[in-house]
């Protein structure tokens, strides 16, 4: 298995999540990535796959304080973000921290809420901050947000627009499991909840300093380059209407070097991209009318732009 190559402590974590969900390997290993580089998370799938599960698995295993919103068109920016009270004994108004004061916020069907609300997060998200009545208050450090959304049950729902979709990380999907792997969730659930079986492997302060020994690893000058002439393709192609901005690259390099430091390198090398490239670029391009009427699809797309970059020898 792949993540059976990993930093120990990395695969410490990713060996606590399989007992509670079953999903690929690459799917764990992922989502760590975006939490060790600082990122955030948007998971796309159907109901029922393990998305709760999988977030409370990880801020089970890395000691993240937790919280979850299902969203629906009546939560307000205030339920996320927190709000003021006057306190009679002070005189004053007292901060109420919202429920993204914490370290792992999911979101869950963030397309179910209105734009205002779904604003207010991932204003948080940007600026590691939340503003209230004119006062800052700081995000707890760690801090990631892992938003989900049904593709398929779009009706009455706010799709994210192109400018918030950018900035999420990475894209991931579930999918529904095999059928082996399907029995086996069947026999984990009789007993009981898998995810209460979950250990610490990682206090606070680890999981702080894995992200500042990420931020650390080196990315060489042709690496750079082809991340950049990845974007520019992008936007040159004639089928891309709106192609990768300067901070989809920023946030490749980003999870590049936590798929490096995650695998015992200092040094990210091509495979590093290729293993990222379509999760960090695909929900960030808009295909262009005549695309979507031939049947391309965005990862179609950027399979052609992959194809048309030359590639640079492995690097260290």
């Amino acid at each position: 298995r792949e993540s059976d190559m990993l930093q120990p402590k990395a695969l410490a974590v990713i060996s606590e999540g399989r007992k509670a969900i079953l999903v690929k390997d690459s799917v764990f290993c992922k989502l760590l990535m975006a939490i060790l580089s600082r990122g955030h998370i948007l998971l796309e799938d159907n109901p029922g796959v393990g998305k709760t599960t999988l977030a409370l698995a990880f801020s089970k295993a890395m000691s993240l304080q937790y919280n979850r919103v299902q969203f629906t068109p009546e939560v307000m920016p205030a339920d996320v973000v927190g709000f003021s009270v006057w306190d009679r004994d002070t005189g004053g108004f007292t901060y109420r921290p919202g429920a993204a004061l914490c370290n792992l916020f999911l979101a869950d069907e963030i397309n179910r809420t209105s734009a205002k609300t779904q604003s207010a997060l991932l204003e948080a998200m940007e600026e590691g901050q939340v503003t209230v009545d004119s006062v800052s208050h700081p995000l707890p450090r760690p801090f990631t947000v892992i938003a989900t959304q049904n593709p398929l049950g779009t009706a009455g729902t706010q799709p994210l627009p192109e400018s918030q979709l950018d900035r999420f990380m990475l894209r991931l999907s579930i999918g529904y499991p095999s059928l082996e792997q399907e029995v086996l969730i069947l026999k984990q659930t009789e007993g009981g909840r898998p995810v209460d079986s979950i250990r610490r492997v990682a206090t606070l302060e680890e999981v702080l300093q894995m992200q500042e020994e990420v931020a650390q690893v080196h990315v060489a000058e042709e690496l750079y380059r082809f991340v950049a002439q990845l974007c520019a393709a992008t936007r040159e192609h004639p089928l891309i209407r709106m192609g990768a901005s300067p901070r989809a690259g920023g946030a490749l390099v980003r999870a590049c070097r936590a798929s490096a430091w995650m695998a015992g390198r200092d040094y990210i090398i091509p495979e590093d991209i290729r293993l990222l490239y379509y999760n960090a670029l695909e929900h960030r391009i808009v295909p262009d009318p005549q695309a979507r009427l031939s049947g391309r699809t965005p990862h179609a797309l950027l399979a052609e732009v992959w194809e048309s970059v030359p590639s640079p020898k492995a690097v260290g």
